[in-house]
């Protein structure tokens, strides 16, 4: 099981985003929120509208959400596309959620600019509440 202390990435992974670009689960300098949602998860569903004004408050702040367990594309678009996201969505698999040790939606991943997993929650968090695991 992960920890809150710094612990260095389980393994770099580079997958595909929705526009089909290459992305690297990693940050790049900068405070990265990685975060793990399935498009039939509710709780997903009433959580990424806050991690989307995250995003869009705090340019401090990177963001990179990674779809899994879905059906199919059509589903991660519309999920997407219902919230207005801004921010890279990664199409995950089965490699990554278990190198992340995925275990339910969401999952957020808090890494510093050094790529080390400086905290990580399951479930709703507000606003306020994922700015703060950032800091």
């Amino acid at each position: 099981m992960l920890s809150t202390s710094a612990d260095v990435l389980p393994v770099k992974h580079q997958l595909k985003t929705l526009m089909h670009n290459d992305i690297m689960l990693q940050a790049k300098g900068k405070k990265t929120i990685v975060y793990f949602f399935a498009p039939w998860c509710q709780v997903c569903n009433f959580s990424i509208d806050n991690l989307q004004n995250v995003y869009q408050k705090n340019p401090k702040i990177d963001v990179i959400a990674v779809a899994l367990d879905f059906v199919d594309l059509d589903e991660v678009k519309k999920f997407t596309n219902n919230h207005q996201l801004t921010f890279p969505v990664a199409l995950g698999n089965e490699s990554v959620k278990a190198d992340f040790q995925v275990q339910g939606y969401p999952s957020y991943y808090v890494l510093n600019g050094e790529n080390a997993i400086i905290g990580r929650s399951l479930g709703y968090s507000s606003e306020i509440g994922l700015y703060l695991r950032s800091l």
